[in-house]
């Protein structure tokens, strides 16, 4: 097997993790953090924006990010698989990883310094409000672009016929 195909394998894989992350989170877990109060829904995103910042995370994320480029750089004289790759990055760079590092970090980070201990219900419930919607609706976005991105690298994996 030549070294492009295991690189286009192992991008396949990270980008399909990345795409099965974000779309848990849209088709369940932000369905279920809706349904608690507004004190429960900001200490259970707080910290789950905490527990995700580790190892595997960012070896999945950053490592597709990474990955996407250098598969499309590695197939740049194969039409159909550069062309497919290079949406593919496209795709993720700005759809999954810049609405990640311009959109959901700065809201996860606003989070993370609210202190929930010393606010009132009044507060509590106006940091909800300026969070949820926002960050529900990037989270979407990010799992439309992760989805168009796997299903471009799955179309550049059958495209390529070493695969």
């Amino acid at each position: 097997m030549k070294m492009t195909t295991v690189f286009l394998l192992i991008t396949a894989v990270l980008t399909a993790l990345i795409a099965g992350l974000f779309y848990a989170y849209s088709c369940s877990v932000v369905l279920g953090l809706g349904k608690l109060s507004d004190l429960e829904y900001l200490k259970a995103m707080q910290s789950i924006n905490r527990e995700i910042l580790n190892p595997v995370f960012f070896i999945s994320f950053m490592g597709t990010a990474v990955l996407l480029p250098v598969s499309t750089f590695l197939f740049r004289g194969n039409n159909p698989t550069f062309i497919f790759l290079l949406i593919a990055s496209i795709a993720y760079l700005v759809g999954v990883f810049g609405v990640t590092v311009f959109g959901n970090v700065p809201l996860n980070d606003m989070l993370d310094q609210f202190n929930i201990n010393n606010s009132t219900n009044d507060l509590i419930s106006q940091m909800r409000e300026n969070f949820e919607n926002r960050w529900n609706f990037l989270n979407n976005i990010r799992t439309v672009f992760s989805v168009i991105s796997i299903f471009l690298v799955i179309c550049a994996c059958i495209w390529n016929k070493e695969v």
